[in-house]
């Protein structure tokens, strides 16, 4: 049996990343804040014939973000694939240019974005480890490559979290683990910014598979318009 969890599962990415695996046979595993929408996700994966359940969780609550991924693991026999994608939901209310920015800006997105990756990955990886396979998939807009001054304290959180998984990526070489960053440089559904280009979900959800499957000597790919 094969599974993946989405951590910050959404009706765009998240849930085209969920059609993508599990229209290969994949369980999926939603885990986000609101109960009610995962169970509208699931609603939609199980009538397309995609065994899907929803187990809610804040990743800021580490203790709920591991039960969650614990009762993913028991109900689907184990996790195959972790997916971390904060991308779209920014872990702070306030947004602050570099020269605006103060530590406290800095800390809740370095809390939402790169330490809940790091419990997130804390949770699956022994397992993967003894297996001696498994894919670890995390995502950040392409500011953490290339940052945008309006969002300087996202950027910062997004690239520390870049940084740490092309390091995972390094450490688990040869492991039979893949680790690997995704920046997304469009905006997704909808244009955020006029003239900025947009690509639909569907578009940027197979470049996931293919990291998984054939590119697993990557440790990112940069989906750009």
């Amino acid at each position: 049996m094969t599974s993946i969890a989405i951590v910050g599962a959404g009706p765009q990415l998240g849930l085209a990343i969920a059609r993508t695996f599990g229209s290969q046979g994949y369980d999926v595993a939603l885990i986000a804040r609101n109960r009610t929408k995962l169970d509208d996700l699931v609603g939609t994966l199980t009538a397309e014939g995609i065994t899907a359940a929803a187990f809610p969780a804040d990743v800021l609550d580490r203790d709920a973000l591991a039960q969650a991924l614990k009762d993913a693991a028991t109900q689907f026999g184990g996790i195959d694939v972790l997916e971390y994608s904060p991308v779209g939901t920014f872990g702070s209310t306030v947004l602050t240019t570099p020269a605006d920015t103060e530590p406290s800006h800095v800390q809740h997105e370095i809390e939402f974005q790169l330490y809940g990756a790091i419990a997130a990955t804390k949770e699956v990886l022994p397992a993967m480890r003894e297996a001696g396979a498994g894919t670890l998939l995390y995502t950040t807009g392409a500011g953490s490559i290339d940052p945008a001054p309006q969002v300087g304290n996202v950027n910062a959180a997004a690239a520390a979290l870049r940084n740490w998984v092309i390091n995972l990526h390094k450490e688990l070489d040869g492991t039979g683990i893949q680790a690997a960053h995704v920046g997304i440089d469009v905006s997704i559904g909808t244009p955020a910014v006029p003239g900025f280009p947009t690509a639909q979900p569907e578009e940027i959800s197979p470049v996931y598979w293919e990291l998984h499957t054939t590119d697993r000597d990557q440790a990112e790919r940069v989906f750009g318009g």
